[in-house]
């Protein structure tokens, strides 16, 4: 065993922290669940089919932007969202790689 746990988390563990953190509500997979191959949805698209508020939706985006999960673009006055599978696949890595390593 490891004797030292106060080192600082590896940078690629501090941003695998925080997706692994904004995966771990089930609105937030939810969310993640209704995007299709390529799409882009804004936040009304979003909470029309969801059992959620606007402004909860936007939180939920907002959490899962500043987590690296999605990436945004605002096109006139909507704001659109997609996944960002090269931040989720690289946290995934950093875990498998640990996992492979011990």
């Amino acid at each position: 065993m490891k004797r030292d746990y106060t080192d600082a988390l590896p940078i690629e563990w501090t941003r695998t922290a925080k997706v692994f953190t904004a995966l771990g509500d089930e609105h937030r997979q939810r969310i993640l669940l209704l995007f299709d191959k390529g799409e882009r949805l804004n936040v009304g698209q979003i909470a029309e089919v969801s059992t959620l508020s606007r402004s909860a939706v936007s939180h939920h985006l907002k959490i899962l932007r500043e987590a690296g999960v999605l990436q945004s673009e605002k096109s006139g006055k909507e704001i659109y969202f997609w996944i960002d599978k090269k931040e989720i696949k690289s946290s995934l890595n950093a875990v498998l790689d640990y996992l492979r390593s011990i």
